[in-house]
Order: C-alpha cells, then sequence, then structure tokens
C-alpha cells in the first residue's frame, strides 16, 4: 500500500496529512500516480493545476515525474522551496 503525504499549503487544501492507497494497475511512475489522484479528487486536481512545480519524494528521496513508484513506497507531496 502507498502511503502519501501532503505538506505545507497542500496540507492545509486537502485537510488532511496523508492518504493510503493501493497502487491501480497500470500506475508506474510518479506522472501516472499525480493524473491518477487528480481525477479522483477534484481538490487535488485543483492544486496540481495551481502549483505545476510541487515537488516529490519517494522513500525520503525526491525524484523526478518519471520516476517508478512501487505498491510499498512512501510519496511525498511539497511545495516548491525558496529561500533567502
Amino acid at each position: 500500500m502507498l502511503k502519501i503525504h501532503y505538506f505545507a499549503h497542500l496540507r492545509e487544501q486537502l485537510g488532511r496529512e496523508c492518504d493510503d492507497l493501493v497502487l491501480p494497475d497500470g500506475i508506474v511512475n510518479v506522472a501516472e500516480l499525480i493524473e491518477f489522484l487528480q481525477h479522483k479528487d477534484p481538490t487535488i486536481n485543483e492544486i496540481f493545476e495551481s502549483t505545476p512545480k510541487i515537488l516529490v519524494a519517494i522513500n525520503q528521496v525526491v525524484v523526478s515525474r518519471d520516476s517508478e513508484i512501487t505498491q510499498n513506497d512512501e510519496i511525498a507531496f511539497f511545495p516548491p522551496m525558496t529561500g533567502g
């Protein structure tokens, strides 16, 4: 089962910190997972539409959206960081 964590304003907009999800058949990478989540949840769709540069980590390592995922991965979504 995937454990999906949401951080910062993503968590605030969704009103939850995480989701558990059985990885649907045919979804093999982060981009496909995001697309699945967007179709499943209108709020997630709005978030990804309004913040296209959301960062993703798999098992606490920042990855690109073409990175492969497996059933027992921990996925984290968080907004881009700024510094100064």
